[in-house]
């Protein structure tokens, strides 16, 4: 036995270095086939990611673009319309106008905007110094007195770069009047971009480059800017033969640098966007991943080394702790089941108090909400008697029957308000028909006539001319128009000249803008919540918007507020639109 325990020993040693060899050459052979393998997919990976955010950035910009131009896009056609300057081309007189324009520029935020007369002189515009110059033969001046829309127009500067402006003629009874030149600053996305490291240039549909961070592209063609090397800044070795260690050649040279060409077209007038990407360094960012590899390699192989030179563990030792882990797991589980008793018992009774105190809140805040939504008919009724009394003294009891009927309405609404919040309360509502918002726009209006006669307020509407239809409980929406227009009389009570804008515009889905000039809002994040007020006690409960806004989720649209730039806020309603399939199915 001892021979043969010696014979073990003995063998022992031989073979230790065999099992060894054996082991770093499979790991040597493992490791070369996984570096060579990450190597190539990395590369792909990363090149392939550097163009995917070069796709996103290009989407971005294009985004920009076409965002400043249609924004700007409506501006003319609102300015045409507008009375004052109409007015001013007609009578001559044009003291007022610049200081218009000025306050129209920083209110809407274009770069500039001309007023031209129709012999083509500027008789008012945001910069003074051009009052007086002439555009009788400029494009966009001749352009727009021959179109009934409006007209973009692009011409190169002779100090360099472009002018985009939108130009519409201003006619009043079938003749021109004048021109309104809006003017489009393209050229702080091409600021904008000149401090990345991407190269951008923007072409029309010629191929002309219009914008572009390399000053000197501004009117080639990309071939003939790609071509010009005398900038030192331009492409130097563009679309060269020649093989990048990536496997693939790249699409151009910048400053010496391999980059990659991504191009785009935007949605206007056959405009394409073209960047041209560095590759951020993939080789360093894969050599950086090989060598964490190559690490973990050499260590897997110590770890080897060290794992084969060693006896088998003790097992008792093993047996021992995992004892020991399982006592502490024991007594552990044992805590926890005691703490999960006394948590339940205490829920159970917490439960039981949140259930009587949300019943005791459910009651004060339907008590609330009828009294507030009760007050706005009952200051109406108190209105119309008041008339009526004074048309029977004066006897004149036709009127005052009218005043009777619409009291008798009043009351019929009371009613449908008290039913409306039972509905509201359980969360229901079977009263949905398609209502169009022109129609409850002029109702609410209607219903806030005692309010709006007591005191001198600038309304403003502009509505479509088709019906905006929504499937709605026209009650309910009329209530929240009223709440609306209500918070906006208030918010304008201490401002010299109240005005109140209403817009109702037709698209994906019906909005409703309604905007004052008051002094806006200062707390937006608790604006929505029930019992929220900035009112002085027994002016308002703080329950409108609240309820306004439950009313608005409930018929699947949403209600938003923000402060607007100029001064007040702006309180948008946004319903599903009702298309005409829905409406013939309803």
């Amino acid at each position: 036995m001892f021979a043969e325990a010696h014979q073990d020993n003995a063998e022992t040693p031989r073979g230790l270095p065999l099992r060894v060899k054996l082991v770093v050459g499979l790991l040597i052979v493992l490791a070369i086939g996984v570096v060579m393998v990450s190597n190539r997919w990395l590369t792909e990976r990363f090149v392939e990611t550097t163009r995917n955010r070069s796709e996103v950035r290009l989407a971005l910009y294009t985004g920009n673009l076409v965002s400043e131009l249609q924004r700007t896009s409506v501006v003319p056609l609102i300015l045409a319309r507008d009375p004052d300057l109409i007015t001013a081309l007609k009578e001559g007189n044009f003291s007022a106008t610049s200081a218009k324009l000025i306050q129209l520029q920083s209110e809407i935020g274009v770069a500039s905007i001309r007023l031209v007369d129709g012999d083509g002189r500027v008789v008012g515009a945001t910069n003074r110094n051009l009052l007086g110059v002439s555009h009788r033969q400029d494009r966009y001046f001749v352009d727009a007195q021959r179109a009934k829309e409006t007209v973009f127009t692009s011409v190169k500067r002779e100090a360099g770069g472009y002018d985009f402006t939108y130009s519409r003629a201003l006619r009043s009874e079938g003749k021109v009047l004048g021109v309104i030149i809006v003017s489009v600053d393209l050229m702080k996305y091409e600021r904008a971009w000149s401090g990345l490291q991407d190269a951008v240039l923007v072409t029309d549909s010629e191929g002309t480059v219009i914008l572009a961070t390399e000053p000197v592209w501004r009117g080639l063609t990309v071939a003939d800017a790609l071509a010009a090397k005398d900038a030192p800044s331009a492409i130097a070795r563009a679309f060269q033969a020649t093989t990048d260690w990536a496997w693939a050649p790249p699409d151009a040279y910048l400053k010496g640098e391999a980059v990659m060409r991504t191009e785009a077209r935007v949605p206007f007038r056959g405009w394409k966007i073209v960047t041209f990407t560095a590759y951020d360094s993939v080789r360093e960012k894969v050599n950086g991943i090989l060598a964490l590899e190559i690490m973990g390699f050499a260590i897997v192989m110590a770890l080897s080394f060290y794992m084969l030179s060693r006896r088998a563990w003790s097992r008792s030792l093993s047996l021992q702790r995992e004892s020991a882990e399982l006592r502490l797991l024991n007594a552990r589980l044992q805590r926890e089941i005691a703490e999960r008793e006394r948590v339940q018992k205490n829920l159970e009774v917490a439960e039981q108090t949140l259930a009587q105190s949300s019943k005791l809140a459910a009651l004060g805040e339907m008590s609330a909400a009828v009294s507030h939504e009760l007050n706005q008919p009952l200051a109406a009724m108190k209105t119309y008697l008041a008339g009526a009394r004074l048309l029977l003294q004066r006897k004149r009891p036709e009127e005052a029957l009218s005043s009777f009927q619409r009291i008798d309405d009043l009351i019929e609404r009371m009613g449908a308000i008290t039913r409306q919040l039972k509905s509201y309360a359980r969360k229901g509502g079977e009263a949905f028909e398609p209502v169009d918002l022109r129609a409850g726009i002029s109702s609410a209006l209607s219903m806030m006539e005692p309010q709006l006669k007591a005191r001198v307020v600038k309304i403003t509407r502009a509505l479509p001319r088709q019906p905006v239809m929504v499937m709605a409980d026209r009650i309910r929406l009329e209530q929240v128009i009223i709440n609306l227009l209500r918070n906006a009389l208030d918010a304008t009570k201490d401002v010299p000249a109240p005005q109140i804008e209403l817009l109702l515009a037709a698209g994906e889905t019906a909005t409703l803008t309604v905007r004052d000039n008051g002094h806006g809002i200062a707390d937006l994040d608790n604006l929505f919540e029930p019992f929220y007020t900035t009112k002085k006690p027994g002016e308002g409960v703080g329950l409108g918007l609240a309820i306004s806004s439950g009313i608005v989720t409930d018929l699947g649209g949403r209600l938003t507020a923000r402060n607007a730039e100029g001064g007040g806020a702006v309180f948008e309603m946004q319903l599903p639109i009702l298309g005409k399939e829905q409406e013939a199915a309803e």
